[in-house]
């Protein structure tokens, strides 16, 4: 008897311990939890390195899965606020020597499970999963994948003072697989991809994200989140373990082949003319980029391909007298592009053109960043800033550099400065010098900014800014004309900001001194003094159909350096969230006075609403409209203006999605009722997926200011962000008027037939 109660205690202790593991096991299955829920705020989690290969499929049979770090207890972040989600998910993670490997485990109905087949970085509105790394612990700048039910990534590198990067891209692995329970999903990065200290065991910031829109937009993470900080990558867990690994130091080799042939008519005012066609032109270029070690990377390439698969989408320039600011997509920028990011655009990259040779190095420590950039351009963009215009010329060859360095301080603060020069190789020079600032007052509050110095040596042409010989600025001081003038100039900005849970407002003072000008950043005006502040206080609902709404307002005054008034502006605005297919409304009214041309318009008023929701996971839509009373400026009178946005998502099938939109302007005289102008721009753009690398896109385009019509197809085969084939064209359809019968018809102007190979090796 004595022997028979220790057996028993035995078999009924492994009895026990069998069945919570069972119990655990099955409530895993089923996505429910055995323990009470509890938000956890910046969790850690040690790993350890996988014993057995990881093959990226998004099985989760691998045996490596079976010891990674599990990551579970997530919370809903947004709209709640760190409240128990109401599907289950967990995270795993380990690695190798060459990768990290994560895997997403998100219980929910297949059936509602929203995804789209498409080309990398294009899905949006789907379900999807992210990891978020740190790798450097400082809240400066972190990784960002993700990746949707059917495998498609989307990458970002996000910096503390651009915020997020959409044109950024790495080289990394991801599938997935929708099953009876949900979706599942397996990411590959490789340590080529990324920058991390050079230390033998890693400590990195990490947060692993699920998104989940259904009738609100919901996303829950791994780490719960204080509203009252807004240091959030401060707020993320940390994953210890990771030992021995080393980013690459191999060689990526870049080489592309581009062709094109163009063709327009002779005479663009006659439609009868003959339509030239050039000779086939082709370029080669290379592009090389080597990590020296696991904290500086240089990069450099002959005739870099500066293309761009997708055009700008036309803007309406009808009442603007400054020039366009356009996005970045082009790749070579890729690589320390938060470095170059300040307050004021110092350096806008597009302002390097058509480079023959560029080279970049860029480099991270423990707390300092630093990049350098040079370029000698073949056809130099030249901004001139005016008082409320601005003017683009073609100056010609100029070699451009730029030098950044920027250093953490305390948890959250930064000191950086940024220094550029541009000269032309027949004379003439532009050069800037800035310091800046962000530092972190306390967990809602903190103060930014940024002071420059600038000095214009202008180039000795004065065939280049030919008719401008009559405009002069800064008092009349200098002239606008290419005639060798010297000067400096200088710009500050400040800023005193709050972002807590619920009231946010921040105030603003910057300048521009009437002799301020860069030749690699983004000022289209000068001489000014600005003054603005705005405020807002968020209102959450816990239950019922209104989720959020968001009161506040902004005011601006602006004058110039003469104590001049230039501006003035008092706008009140709401938005609002439902619970209702992920809907939002907005209003606001705007009530202002400005100075056009020496001429003071008052009594100026604008009242704007937009609305849109996903109606379904295949339908949704935008929708604004504004109308008040504003200044035509090119014309000089008042004029009640009417704008009208309507946009549209359309997704048929998980293959197909048409994007549709039309910008509707018009402006009548505030007195006489006379029409000032009145146009709209059209744009649909058809994206169909025939499997992860081959995709079809036709974009089609009418600008009735300009009476074009843009026919844009394109073919593209795409293996990496890098390694891609594609063939497109380009056809413009001008609405001309026949010299003999002053009847107008349609008649192809121009067209362009394109294409580009291009491979990555990685060495």
């Amino acid at each position: 008897m004595k022997k028979t109660l220790p057996i028993l205690g035995a078999v009924l202790k492994s009895t026990v311990v069998a069945a919570a593991g069972i119990l655990f096991l099955i409530s895993t299955a089923l996505g429910t939890k055995t323990k009470p829920f509890e938000p956890v705020f910046q969790p850690s989690l040690e790993i350890f390195k996988a014993v057995d290969a990881v093959k990226v499929d998004g099985d989760l049979s691998d045996r490596a899965w079976m010891s990674a770090g599990r990551a579970d207890n997530f919370v809903e972040r947004s709209p709640g606020e760190n409240v128990e989600p109401e599907v289950y998910t967990e995270a795993l993670i380990t690695y190798d020597d060459d990768k990290l490997y994560v895997a997403f485990v998100c219980h929910d109905d297949p059936a509602t499970i929203r995804a789209t087949m498409c080309q990398r970085d294009q899905f949006y509105g789907d379900d999807a999963v992210c990891l978020l790394v740190d790798t450097y612990g400082d809240a400066a700048w972190a990784y960002e994948f993700f990746v949707n039910p059917y495998g498609i990534q989307k990458d970002y590198l996000w910096s503390s003072i651009a915020g997020e990067d959409p044109g950024y891209d790495l080289i990394w692995e991801s599938a997935a697989k929708i099953t009876d329970s949900g979706y599942q999903v397996e990411m590959a990065i490789p340590f080529t991809s990324m920058r991390f200290p050079n230390k033998e065991v890693q400590s990195w910031k990490v947060d692993f994200w699920r998104n989940r829109p259904r009738d609100s937009y919901k996303q829950f993470s791994w780490a719960a989140y204080d509203r009252n900080e807004q240091c959030w990558a401060c707020q993320w867990g940390t994953v210890d373990g990771i030992t021995n690994v080393r980013p690459g130091k191999g060689v990526e080799l870049l080489p592309t082949v581009v062709g094109n042939q163009y063709g327009q008519l002779a005479d663009m005012d006659d439609p009868n003319s003959a339509f030239d066609n050039s000779d086939p032109d082709g370029e080669f270029s290379i592009g090389g980029k080597y990590a020296i070690s696991s904290d500086l990377t240089v990069e450099a390439a002959y005739n870099p391909d500066f293309s761009q698969i997708e055009s700008d989408a036309a803007q309406i320039d009808v009442n603007t007298t400054i020039a366009l600011f356009y996005p970045e997509r082009r790749p070579f920028f890729q690589e320390g592009s938060d470095i170059f990011r300040t307050l004021f655009n110092s350096f806008y990259t597009r302002m390097v053109n058509d480079p023959q040779f560029a080279a970049k190095l860029t480099g991270r420590t423990q707390r300092n960043s630093i990049g350098f950039m040079t370029a000698l351009d073949e056809n130099t963009p030249y901004m001139i800033p005016l008082h409320e215009s601005s003017i683009i010329l073609n100056s010609k060859k100029s070699l451009v550099n730029a030098f950044r360095g920027i250093r953490t301080v305390g948890s959250d603060s930064k000191l950086g400065f940024i220094l550029t020069d541009r000269r032309w190789t027949e004379g003439g020079s532009g050069s800037i010098a800035a310091v800046d600032y962000d530092i972190r007052l306390s967990n809602v509050y903190s103060i930014d900014g940024q002071w420059i110095l600038s000095h214009t040596d202008e180039p000795h042409d004065t065939g280049l800014t030919e008719g401008l010989e009559g405009l002069r600025f800064d008092d009349g001081k200098h002239t606008v004309a290419f005639d060798g003038e010297s000067y400096f100039g200088h710009a500050f900005i400040t800023r005193f900001l709050r972002f807590s849970r619920n009231w946010n407002f921040g105030f603003d003072y910057n300048q521009v001194s009437p002799s301020y000008r860069t030749q690699t950043g983004y000022d289209p005006t000068m001489n000014y003094r600005n003054a603005d502040g705005w405020q807002n206080y968020t209102f959450r609902f816990d239950d019922g159909i209104l989720e959020s709404i968001r009161p506040g307002f902004f005011w601006q005054y602006r004058w110039n350096f003469n104590g001049i008034p230039k501006s003035g502006q008092i706008n009140l605005n709401t938005t609002a969230n439902f619970r209702i297919a992920q809907s939002y409304a907005g209003l606001s009214y705007n009530r202002s006075g400005e100075r056009v041309a020496g001429i003071w318009f008052d009594d100026l008023w604008m009242l704007d609403l937009d609305v849109g929701s996903n109606l379904t996971a295949e339908i949704g839509y935008d929708f604004s409209v504004r109308h008040g009373t504003n200044v035509a400026r090119r014309l000089l009178v008042k004029g009640d203006e009417t704008g009208i946005f309507f946009g549209l998502d359309l997704k048929p099938f998980d293959r197909l999605v048409i994007e549709p939109w039309v910008n509707y302007l018009r402006s009548t005289n505030h007195e006489t009722g006379e029409e000032l102008y009145e146009g709209y721009i059209a744009r649909s753009r058809f994206r169909y997926q025939v499997n992860r690398q081959f995709s079809v896109r036709l974009v089609v385009q009418y600008n009735d200011f300009a009476e074009r019509w843009e026919v844009d197809p394109l073919f593209t085969y795409r293996l990496s962000p890098f390694s891609v084939f594609y063939i497109g064209s380009t056809y413009d359809y001008d609405n001309m008027i026949e010299p003999t019968s002053e009847q107008k018809s349609w008649e192809l102007s121009s067209r362009q037939f394109f294409m580009k190979l291009s491979y990555l090796f990685q060495i």
